[in-house]
């Protein structure tokens, strides 16, 4: 009853994330009376599902990105010859958790412009730290009986790194991936300050009309494509710790 329900819930937010992106006529109705007067209740200054499929691009770039870079620290500073380097990376995976996303926006703008990229830098920075210590967790935390036994079935480190550790850290890291895509997603609405197309201009545009319809259109997709998103990989998440007797994490 439980799945069901849970089921459900997910399959009506589906349906309304595509109502909302391929008819949003439907919601006028009910937009119409936080709109203001003689004000839009839908979005009509550009194409929210361009917008989306934008604003989700730019999350998995800078996600994506982050992960590479944190997992290859974490993966480092597990090794004998880069422990000491532990630190190091900590620090460099701390800066995005440092200073606000607004800051580095703010910073990078004078070096790359506007649009996207100030936005990636953004994104990219805030999202290593999750992903970087689930990541050494997962590989901190392996059994040692694993490492002797793969030592002693003959295999060099890169196999054993390639073979039995990362695949065995896998959900562990899953879930820190999980966790920066999804603050990230709505991080990513500040990116339109900086004029990159994201869900942002959506918010902003009711903001500046006092149009509360509109800032209710861009923060309900978000939120909806948040927890679709946050339910995907918590199932894959999940499904990877069953297939290899690991728990799943509940960071």
């Amino acid at each position: 009853m439980r799945l069901t329900v849970a089921m459900a819930a997910r399959l009506v937010a589906l349906v309304l994330l595509l109502a909302f992106l391929f008819v949003p006529s439907v919601f006028e109705p009910l937009l119409r009376p936080v709109a203001g007067p003689r004000a839009p209740a839908i979005y009509n200054q550009g194409s929210l599902l361009s917008l989306t499929l934008s604003h989700i691009g730019i999350t998995i770039a800078a996600t994506l990105a982050a992960t590479v870079l944190s997992v290859a620290l974490a993966v480092i500073v597990t090794r004998d010859f880069g422990r000491e380097f532990l630190p190091l990376s900590r620090s460099i995976a701390n800066i995005g958790q440092t200073f606000p996303p607004v800051a580095v926006l703010a910073l990078a703008v004078p070096i790359v412009g506007f649009g996207t990229r100030p936005t990636l830098i953004a994104l990219f920075l805030y999202a290593l730290l999750p992903v970087f210590e689930n990541a050494l967790t997962g590989l901190t935390t392996l059994p040692s009986s694993v490492r002797e036994a793969a030592r002693g079935m003959g295999m060099t480190g890169w196999q054993r790194l390639t073979r039995v550790e990362l695949p065995l850290a896998f959900p562990v890291i899953l879930a820190g991936v999980r966790l920066a895509f999804v603050i990230s997603l709505g991080t990513a609405t500040i990116g339109s300050t900086v004029a990159a197309p994201t869900l942002g201009e959506v918010i902003i545009a009711g903001l500046l009309s006092s149009n509360t319809a509109f800032v209710l259109q861009g923060g309900v997709i978000v939120a909806i494509i948040a927890v679709l998103s946050y339910d995907a990989l918590n199932a894959l998440e999940r499904k990877a710790a069953r297939r290899l007797g690991r728990p799943a994490t509940a960071t």
